[in-house]
């Protein structure tokens, strides 16, 4: 790769090896060399700038969670428009246990297991633009919180609806250095044009494209087999804001020697929370929803898919509408 450390012998090498790095190894100072000083970093909870913001953001989950593991599962990347410069797509799976004090409150002695995936932009062995979802539903879940109950303790820990974080909207967003939107490769284009017929309300598509005996891995550490259970799904999310704006962001298909055809396809919902769902009675809130799916082919159709939103994120809109309003 241009201009990076003899260290990686590709980009997916090096998205393993960092974040083992950081994680595993407690090399947290490292982040002053591989995140940029300016970075902008874009969580469903909230946007951050900066490496000092990543660095004390990755000690305090560390305090809480002190046997963190991450285990890369996969790394779906693309080369951006600038020579050099490259995006990933790295879904990873993750696990630790609450003996600290931190996000989730007081320790609970309680183990969670979820997946997230980072959209990593890097040039010259930094990463300085990224786009992050962890399935935080997943870990409430797992604490023993119910995600709505969560986010609503959230606010209140946070300083009220007027003091807390809010959640990232495209309104806060900034240009950050990547410009790319990945790569023309077919089954990119596949699973893009899959996800657009979902959210027009066409979900034929999933039994016309999904392989019968589909595993389907969603938001909330929840999945299914088949084509019933991804059809549910989604239905329940787009009935929860029927009238968002759905949009495609970033685009990525990869054919490669030893693992099947896949794709990775980031996009987001904008828009008011206006029918029944996944996220109870319509209650008019503005939502912005940021999502990213990975896909995987096999000989009968999309054999494997994995959606991560970030629920807690979610119902934090809903409340706050609620709460000033």
């Amino acid at each position: 790769m241009r201009d990076f450390s003899n260290n990686f012998k590709d980009l997916p090498d090096y998205i393993l090896k960092i974040t083992h790095e950081i994680w595993e190894e407690r090399g947290l100072a490292t982040l002053h060399h591989y995140y940029g000083k300016d970075i902008p970093m874009r969580f469903p909870s909230g946007m951050v700038r900066g490496n000092t913001g990543v660095i004390d953001g990755t000690l305090a989950t560390l305090a809480e969670f002190p046997d963190r593991h991450l285990l890369g599962e996969d790394v779906i990347w693309s080369e951006g428009p600038e020579d050099g410069r490259y995006l990933s797509s790295h879904r990873l799976v993750t696990w630790g246990t609450h003996t600290g004090h931190g996000a989730f409150g007081a320790p609970t002695g309680k183990r969670f297991e979820i997946r997230a995936i980072a959209d990593c932009a890097a040039k010259a062995d930094v990463i300085d633009d990224e786009w992050l979802i962890r399935d935080a539903g997943g870990i409430a879940r797992q604490l023993g919180w119910d995600p709505s109950d969560y986010a609503r303790w959230q606010i209140e820990q946070e300083g009220g609806p007027e003091r807390c974080q809010k959640p990232f909207h495209p309104r806060d967003d900034v240009q950050g250095p990547y410009t790319g939107r990945g790569n023309d490769n077919e089954w990119g284009a596949k699973l893009a044009a899959i996800l657009q017929r979902i959210m027009d309300k066409d979900f034929t598509v999933i039994r016309r494209e999904y392989d019968r005996a589909v595993r389907t891995e969603h938001w909330g550490s929840r999945g299914g087999w088949s084509w019933e259970f991804a059809e549910t799904d989604w239905m329940r999310l787009r009935s929860s804001f029927p009238q968002a704006e759905f949009r495609i962001d970033h685009v990525i298909g990869r054919s490669d020697p030893g693992t099947p055809n896949r794709a990775a396809v980031r996009w987001s919902l904008t828009g008011g929370h206006d029918g029944p769902g996944h996220f109870g009675a319509p209650t008019g809130a503005e939502v912005h929803v940021m999502g990213i799916t990975h896909a995987e082919w096999g000989e009968w159709g999309l054999r494997r898919e994995f959606t991560l939103i970030d629920e807690v994120s979610i119902w934090k809109q809903i409340h706050l509408h609620g709460m000033t309003t």
